[in-house]
């Protein structure tokens, strides 16, 4: 399930975006900068935010990996 990110308290899209961006073993010195990236990426809807209900988590995925309408063209 796509979740819109904007509905998302501050703190909580925070935490989602610097978990992500940790997983690829992100410098905690760059992560504010990486973090600023994919949160300009999600509100040019380039990234999304996914909820899967079975592992009860979140994700971040290119927008073109899905097959959604709010997934781009």
């Amino acid at each position: 399930m796509i979740v819109p990110h904007r509905e998302l308290s501050g703190a909580a899209l925070t935490g989602v975006i610097e978990e992500y961006v940790t997983r690829d073993g992100t410098e905690l010195s760059e992560m504010s900068t990486k973090a600023a990236d994919v949160h300009a990426a999600l509100d040019r809807g380039e990234l999304l935010l996914v909820y899967d209900a079975n592992s009860d988590s979140c994700n971040i995925v290119p927008a073109d990996e899905l097959d959604h309408p709010e997934a781009g063209d």
